[in-house]
């Protein structure tokens, strides 16, 4: 449904995005990651037809960016990283006004709205000032003149910043419920997000693209290329003070740390110490009451990627 092949853009002697290629596939949801700087907004503007490449090809929905740009705007709903709303129009108002931009015919205008109002969760506040409408709400009017022409691929950059846990969960539930009927390439820098929300991912670092696939299969990659056992324990008394004693009676560990009320230890792959953490946990008395296999997580994915510790 996206696909992207050899895409530059330079601004003169800057090089903003470089050679990048990647291929997201029909119904999937995809994250776009990265450090500041790493090329995510220039390479979404190229997308959804706001700035042109310098050099590259890139396809949406079967339409050429560069050559069909009429066609793979009708394609593209997109959500910029700051809504583009009126305040002073209801959200009802608003989204007709949308609607007609986006040349839905006059005949099914109403009905375009109602669908989107429904899909977005709006029915509470159609006939609100958007200016009068909490943060939340507002994003939500964004996702919904993003999806009003239901388009296949939705663009969304960084669809939950600024908004509170509850709005948070409540939007990435909404994107989720997307899935299947519309493409959707987002971009993020919450790295739980991508978990919860996305099928893959694609990072850039530096203008590059360093990695692209499902989160399984790059997983499964770094810790192949980085071969590493570990676990990840629940503790009666854990913590830090637990972390430091692993660390301290433990000397073949990589690393012990405290994670979110667990320990995680990590050690090398040509070596099993679990016999020796549970005779440790068991001598200390810091009672065991899980232990699992310990597997990379995003944010372990994320800092070996854009480090410069696998480029794909």
């Amino acid at each position: 449904m996206i696909e992207v092949h050899d895409l530059t853009k330079r601004y003169g002697e800057l090089t903003a995005v470089r050679n990048l290629s990647f291929k997201v596939e029909t119904g999937r949801i995809w994250g776009l990651l990265g450090p500041n700087a790493a090329g995510k907004t220039t390479t979404m503007r190229i997308l959804t037809g706001y700035m042109p490449a310098t050099d590259g090809k890139a396809t949406v929905a079967g339409h050429d960016v560069f050559e069909e740009p009429n066609e793979v705007k009708r394609a593209i709903g997109y959500l910029p990283e700051n809504p583009p709303l009126y305040p002073e129009m209801t959200v009802s108002g608003f989204l007709g006004f949308v609607a007609a931009i986006k040349q839905v015919p006059a005949a099914g205008r109403r009905g375009a709205v109602d669908r989107a109002v429904k899909a977005t969760g709006l029915e509470s506040v159609r006939g609100r000032l958007i200016k009068n409408i909490s943060r939340g709400y507002k994003q939500r009017v964004g996702i919904a003149q993003a999806i009003i022409h239901d388009p296949p691929v939705l663009v969304l950059d960084e669809p939950t910043i600024g908004l509170d846990p509850a709005q948070i969960r409540e939007i990435r539930e909404l994107i989720k419920g997307l899935r299947g009927e519309h493409t959707v390439l987002l971009s993020t820098h919450i790295l739980p997000e991508v978990t919860q929300v996305c099928d893959g991912v694609v990072v850039l670092n530096e203008g590059r693209v360093v990695a692209s696939g499902s989160l399984a299969e790059l997983t499964a990659s770094l810790e192949h290329r980085h071969a590493r056992g570990g676990a990840v324990l629940k503790l009666r008394r854990g913590g830090d003070e637990a972390a430091a004693l692993f660390r301290a009676a433990l000397p073949g560990l990589a690393s012990a740390r405290a994670e979110g009320g667990e320990v995680r230890l990590e050690w090398p792959a040509d070596r099993d110490l679990r016999d020796d953490v549970v005779r440790l946990v068991a001598d200390r008395g810091l009672g065991l009451l899980e232990m699992r296999p310990a597997a990379m997580n995003i944010e372990d994915l994320y800092l070996q990627i854009v480090s410069g510790a696998s480029e794909q």
